[in-house]
């Protein structure tokens, strides 16, 4: 037989790369309002966001003082589980306390 059948059988395989690229991050941000206490605001920080104290201390600051704080940044999902955790903690202690996320 020719070398031509022996060809056809013999398949060339094309190495592909895929090009994986990083998921959107989010950053997951606080809004101040005239009625939530600074000290469920800092339980927030610490208990859903993990922040130690005086991180969640800063971050309370600028929330009161610049009307928002970046709570942490973080994949889509994990984002919006974040701000229903802090809408659900807010409604069950009666603050209206409003979180956000936005795409960096």
């Amino acid at each position: 037989m020719p070398d031509t059948e022996f060809q056809d059988q013999t398949k060339t395989r094309e190495k592909t790369r895929e090009k994986i690229t990083e998921p959107p991050m989010y950053k997951v941000i606080l809004l101040n309002d005239d009625y939530t206490t600074f000290d469920f605001v800092v339980s927030v920080l610490t208990g859903i966001f993990g922040k130690s104290v005086p991180e969640a201390v800063a971050i309370t600051n600028d929330v009161h003082r610049k009307g928002s704080g970046v709570c942490g940044i973080y994949t889509r999902d994990i984002a919006e589980t974040k701000v229903d955790m802090v809408a659900r903690s807010s409604k069950e202690a009666g603050f209206p306390l409003r979180c956000t996320m936005e795409e960096t």
